[in-house]
C-alpha cells in the first residue's frame, strides 16, 4: 500500500490539465471548495495518484456541479458545502480509517444526476457484479431504462465528455422546458421524482407533462432499485449512499 506522499508528489499532476478541460467546455461547471483532510484520506483509500483525473478531482475539488447542477460529480467538499453536497467517500461508504483490504463492491459511484441516474467506474470484475463494460470503464444506470449501460470510456475521457456539450444528446427526451430552473432549486442531496415515472410509456412520450417534486436522493435511488427487482427480478446493485 502506497503512502500519501507517494500518491501526491508525482510528476505531471493532472489538476492543471483537468482545470483547463473543465473551463474550456461548453456547459456550466461549478467547482466546489475542497476539504484537504477529506481529500487526503480519500486518495489514500483509493490508492490512485494525483497524475490521474480521479486523484486530481478528489484532492483539489469538493465536487462538480455540471450543467446548472443537473449532474453532480463527487469529490471532497468542506463540511456544509453547496447545500448538502456529499463526498465521494460518503457516497461509496469508505471505511472510517484507511483499510487496504477494502474495495467498492461493484465499482466506484462517481456522479448522480437529478433524475436518479448513476455514473459508476467499473471495478476489476464488472461481469461478476452484473455490470456491462470493461474494468475501469464508466457505466451509467438509467432511471428510465432501469438498466446499466457501458459508456465506452474511462474516467478521464468521461470528464471531458461531461463538459463537451454531449449531455444534451445523452438526455434527449428526458429534459423539459424549465429543467434548468428546477435543477438549480434542489439541494445537492436531492433529486426529482417524476409521475408518471421515467420508465413508463407516458413519461417517455411526454416528459413535459409529468409532475415533479424534490425528494431525498436516497429515496429516489431506493425506488429505482426496488423497481428493478420488481419488474425484472434483477438487483442493479449499489447505487450510492447519499
Amino acid at each position: 500500500m502506497r503512502e500519501l506522499r507517494q500518491l501526491i508528489d508525482v510528476e505531471e499532476p493532472a489538476w492543471p490539465e483537468l482545470r483547463e478541460t473543465l473551463g474550456a467546455g461548453s456547459v456550466s461547471v461549478e467547482v466546489l471548495q475542497p476539504d484537504g483532510a477529506v481529500g487526503d484520506a480519500s486518495l489514500l483509500q483509493l490508492q490512485v495518484t494525483a497524475r490521474s483525473y480521479l486523484g486530481a478531482a478528489v484532492l483539489h475539488c469538493g465536487g462538480l456541479l455540471v450543467d446548472d447542477g443537473w449532474l453532480r460529480m463527487f469529490g471532497s467538499p468542506v463540511d456544509g458545502a453547496a447545500h448538502g453536497m456529499p463526498s465521494l467517500a460518503r457516497v461509496n461508504r469508505f471505511p472510517e480509517s484507511c483499510d487496504s483490504a477494502w474495495r467498492p463492491d461493484a465499482g466506484l459511484v462517481v456522479a448522480h444526476d437529478v433524475l436518479g441516474g448513476v455514473f459508476a467506474l467499473n471495478g476489476g470484475s464488472p461481469a461478476d457484479a452484473g455490470r456491462p463494460g470493461a474494468p475501469g470503464e464508466v457505466a451509467y444506470f438509467g432511471p428510465d431504462s432501469l438498466r446499466w449501460e457501458a459508456l465506452g470510456m474511462g474516467h478521464s475521457a468521461w470528464l471531458a465528455w461531461l463538459v463537451s456539450g454531449a449531455l444534451d444528446e445523452f438526455y434527449e427526451g428526458l429534459r423539459w422546458p424549465g429543467w434548468r430552473d428546477e435543477a438549480r432549486t434542489l439541494k445537492n442531496d436531492q433529486g426529482l421524482s417524476l409521475f408518471p415515472p421515467l420508465w413508463s410509456a407516458e413519461a417517455r412520450q411526454n416528459i413535459a407533462g409529468t409532475s415533479r417534486r424534490a425528494v431525498p436522493m436516497a429515496e429516489l435511488l431506493g425506488v429505482a432499485r426496488d423497481s428493478c427487482r420488481q419488474f425484472d427480478g434483477v438487483d442493479p446493485g449499489f447505487l450510492g449512499a447519499v
